[in-house]
């Protein structure tokens, strides 16, 4: 992203209402499929950005973050989350570290020149048994001036998301479309932005009613997708996939033995 994106993204994610909904997502469909863990599950937040998601989902897990940007680590730093530099193509950690794994809005972004070696590599860290999550833009349509703002490489498919979770050896890949209720406002806002030429990105608040209004419209989302419906269309597409457990032992069948 823009440098001075960053201190917009810190002081809206934690009351705007686009954040707000998106973590009720995030926690609907980590709840409805992540399974329930002995012990508090380590999680990894991939492209942490300034870390308002690993405070939020330090509550129900040992979290750790890593991000690119030097800016977006000093804001995680300065709220107090462990986080460390690195990349989504290249991880800073050994293979089957972590119980469940996030990314949120990272795939999408120029800095990440292969997406298929991303999501290869977010698997690679993921213990068997345990958990992918991963949003991003969703649909061609909408590109906008925020998608330059926040430097947008592509916005996904529902069933390119999945082909890739596919093609990293995940199972149980299950995808659903979020922001749905407001799309015809969103696509309404996109075609306008082309034609007047507006440019920077959408981060930032809304009159206190309309903050209400369509946070109300993504928690109305969110309580569907924990009853396991997919949405069909919006802005952004979800994708959660399992990584397969570990084989156990070959066990020789009697008439097979000398």
């Amino acid at each position: 992203m823009k440098p001075e994106e960053y201190p917009r993204m810190a002081e809206a994610e934690g009351r705007q209402w686009w954040y707000v909904g998106m973590r009720a997502i995030t926690s609907a469909l980590l709840d409805r499929h992540a399974r329930p863990a002995a012990t508090r599950p380590r999680l990894l937040d991939a492209g942490c950005g300034t870390g308002e998601n690993l405070a939020q989902l330090g509550a129900t897990h040992h979290t750790v973050g890593v991000d690119l940007s030097p800016a977006a680590t000093a804001f995680c730093r300065a709220r107090g989350q462990r986080v460390v530099r690195g990349s989504v193509l290249s991880l800073p950690f050994r293979d089957r570290g972590f119980d469940r794994v996030t990314s949120f809005d990272v795939l999408y972004h120029r800095w990440v020149e292969d997406d298929a070696a991303a999501v290869r590599e977010l698997a690679r860290v993921l213990r068997p048994g345990g958990v992918l999550l991963v949003r991003v833009p969703a649909l061609k349509i909408l590109w906008g001036a925020h998608d330059a703002a926040v430097f947008s490489r592509h916005r996904y498919t529902a069933a390119e998301l999945q082909a890739l979770f596919v093609g990293a050896g995940l199972v149980d890949v299950r995808t659903t479309y979020a922001n749905s209720v407001l799309f015809p406002l969103l696509l309404l806002r996109r075609g306008l932005d082309r034609l007047t030429g507006r440019e920077g990105s959408d981060v930032g608040f809304l009159p206190a009613p309309l903050e209400w209004l369509f946070t109300r419209a993504l928690r109305l989302e969110a309580a569907l997708v924990g009853l396991g419906l997919r949405l069909p269309v919006g802005a952004s597409v979800f994708a959660l996939g399992r990584k397969p457990a570990d084989p156990g032992p070959r066990v020789e069948s009697p008439a097979n033995r000398g």
